[in-house]
């Protein structure tokens, strides 16, 4: 049986797109930084977590709120300044927010991203952040309906890998198991943590 408070956050989602129109305007409530858009359906595809059990982003997400980010270990730029913010966010919520939201890493590179790596990578920004590996052309598949980019690695003579260009959004999913609102790359820990409460308060 569903939740009242993950019905609620899906309900929220759902009509967030006018919800959020009137904040920042004469009530004073900060503006809201994500992006909404129709919704991206969340394929139930299993991957595997950094304990090496399946974990699907449909039947394994039981937080009201799930917080999805594609990206690799030894990504130099984007990936930290998005991990980053994302674990200064969570620190800014209370204790009954923080409980609320889940954090995902989906490595985009599992040919290096082994579960171990995952987790030392995961818990140098916050130990309760969920690591995801499996074959890159399931990971492919679950990123496609969601927009996000996901391109195979070429190794290249020195070992390395060209990853090419890769999508640096964060994706909200709600308790309908669908996503309507998203972040870009640029989005800092102080407009995450706002608009995460702001999600979870309309679903009170």
């Amino acid at each position: 049986m569903r939740s009242p408070i993950r019905s609620g956050l899906a309900a929220a989602l759902a009509v967030l797109a006018l919800a959020v129109s009137a904040c920042g305007s004469s009530g004073g409530e900060a503006k809201f930084a994500g992006i909404t858009h129709d919704a991206y359906k969340v394929l139930p595809t299993p991957l595997t977590d950094t304990d090496g059990e399946p974990y699907s982003l449909v039947t394994s997400t039981k937080k009201p709120l799930t917080l999805v980010f594609f990206g690799y270990t030894h990504c130099p730029d984007y990936c930290p300044m998005v991990m980053s913010n994302l674990a200064s966010a969570m620190t800014r919520l209370d204790s009954a927010d923080r409980k609320k939201v889940d954090v995902v890493f989906v490595t985009t590179d599992p040919s290096r991203d082994t579960t171990t790596v995952l987790r030392r990578y995961l818990d140098h920004y916050d130990k309760g952040f969920v690591g995801l590996t499996g074959p890159i052309g399931t990971i492919a598949s679950i990123s496609e309906p969601l927009a996000v980019y996901v391109a195979q690695g070429q190794k290249l003579p020195d070992g390395g890998y060209d990853l090419n260009t890769h999508s640096t959004q964060v994706t909200a999913i709600g308790a309908d198991n669908e996503a309507r609102v998203l972040w870009d790359m640029d989005t800092s820990s102080a407009e995450f943590a706002s608009d995460i409460h702001a999600l979870l308060q309309k679903s009170a």
